[in-house]
């Protein structure tokens, strides 16, 4: 069994700093089922999991963890795709337990902790009236989505989920071997607020929550379009990489392809099924699309939105933004590799950008994609591990094949083989989150296999 230590304090060895929370440990009952993520690609064996409550949890963890002089991970929603989220043999600290909410309606905040899911915090505000963009994922951990960047079917008309956020509560790393709670504001700690605002999860301390802009809840419209086969791609492809980012900013679109089919997907924020249809009139007339239309409320339509596979259990994709269109040589190259997958959930994703990405937030963020036209995600997904090779062959040579055409990739969804990835990550930014870093994490506490590094000198 795990240790619960109901607030009484339970220590690993005999040193000052005690762990606090739910510790779990090689040899106890639920240790396979707490160390295992989402992405089975990657297995890791730590040498204790402690399930923080509360924000004093993570000090304590950080400080044992340096005590101890074992590396550390923070860990929320499980889904860090290259399984950067745990390690073998140190601390993992989960704060997927951390899910409260507090609404301020006369500020038109909330303040939400990092352990909730993106669905659970689209139906707890929805409870209230109010919204906040999130990627479609649900299952997805609002931390590190926010972190990143963090964006979905409402950011073309409210922004990116860290352009809205207003302040963070982080655990940093204080001294030789303490830890401490600092308040990232646009008044204390500017710079740190700036940095969580795209800076990625996991470098600079532990965030542990979060307050965010709300926006009052609107009814929206969501179209899916279903294309069988891939006769249609190449032409949805180019109609939409043409019209999709600079189409009114209440519509946000993506396309997504896999073995059998190609699918759109469109939400428009307060507008009607008419407006709609009428909006993406030159893509539903390519070929003869399965078009459903789903009108509501936000938390409602989110159930319909969040459709990703839940049977699948490898997995393994690149990112890239796209700042000029698409030639045809590029639309050829992506034909040709979806015409190829190595299993039947392969696919590859884009997402449209533009509307109110375009403008950073008050006090500017750490996210330089702004001028992107879209996003897009080749990405390899299966389940005999007999495939692996092909797999991961697949998916590499397909974002290969596509570099030339983009610029600049998603720390959310890691090229964990660019040598260039700082620049891909963070563009003219990397050189002030690398001063950031140094402010906070001097002794570079945080840090993983692609954590923004300290500055030379």
């Amino acid at each position: 069994m795990s240790s619960r230590t109901d607030r009484e304090i339970t220590p690993l060895t005999a040193t000052t700093a005690m762990l606090t929370g739910d510790v779990v440990r090689p040899g106890d009952s639920g240790y396979e089922e707490a160390r295992v993520g989402w992405n089975r690609l990657y297995s890791r064996y730590p040498e204790a999991i402690v399930f923080c409550c509360d924000a004093q949890d993570v000090v304590n963890a950080v400080r044992w963890a340096r005590e101890e002089g074992i590396a550390l991970r923070a860990r929320s929603g499980r889904h860090s795709l290259e399984g950067w989220s745990s390690l073998d043999g140190g601390l993992v600290i989960d704060v997927s337990r951390m899910k409260n909410i507090e609404i301020d309606e006369s500020a038109g905040t909330a303040t939400v902790g990092t352990g909730l899911t993106q669905t659970e915090t689209v139906a707890a505000l929805g409870q209230h009236g109010f919204a906040v963009p999130t990627g479609s994922e649900g299952g997805v951990g609002l931390g590190g989505v926010i972190l990143g960047g963090g964006f979905g079917l409402l950011t073309r008309s409210m922004g990116m989920a860290c352009d809205n956020l207003l302040a963070a509560e982080v655990v940093v790393a204080d001294g030789a071997r303490s830890a401490k709670v600092v308040e990232a504001t646009e008044h204390s700690n500017s710079d740190l607020l700036w940095a969580c605002r795209g800076g990625g999860g996991g470098n600079f301390g532990i965030a542990t929550s979060y307050t965010l802009k709300l926006h009052e809840l609107s009814d929206v419209t969501f179209l899916v379009a279903r294309w069988t086969g891939h006769g249609a791609l190449g032409d949805l492809l180019r109609a939409w990489q043409r019209e999709a980012p600079v189409a009114d900013e209440r519509l946000t679109s993506a396309l997504e392809v896999d073995s059998t089919a190609v699918e759109l997907s469109a939400l428009l924020h307060g507008g009607s099924r008419r407006e709609l249809e009428d909006q993406l009139r030159s893509l539903l007339t390519i070929g003869s699309p399965e078009v459903t239309v789903t009108e509501g409320s936000w938390p409602t339509v989110y159930r319909d939105v969040d459709r990703g596979p839940n049977d699948v259990a490898l997995w393994k994709f690149y990112s890239q933004f796209v700042t000029r269109p698409f030639p045809d040589e590029a639309i050829d190259l992506i034909v040709h590799f979806m015409d190829n997958t190595p299993s039947p959930p392969s696919n590859f994703f884009c997402s449209s950008f533009g509307g109110a990405v375009r403008q950073a937030p008050p006090g500017g963020s750490a996210f330089p994609h702004r001028d992107a036209l879209f996003y897009c995600e080749p990405g390899a997904a299966w389940n005999d591990p007999a495939l692996n090779s092909a797999a991961l062959g697949w998916a590499a040579d397909f974002w290969r094949a596509l570099r030339p055409y983009g610029d600049g990739a998603y720390v959310n969804v890691p090229n964990a083989a660019a040598s260039d990835w700082e620049r891909e990550y963070y563009g003219s930014h990397r050189e002030r989150l690398r001063e950031v870093k140094a402010t906070y994490d001097p002794e570079n506490v945080f840090n993983f296999e692609q954590s923004v590094p300290l500055s030379p000198g």
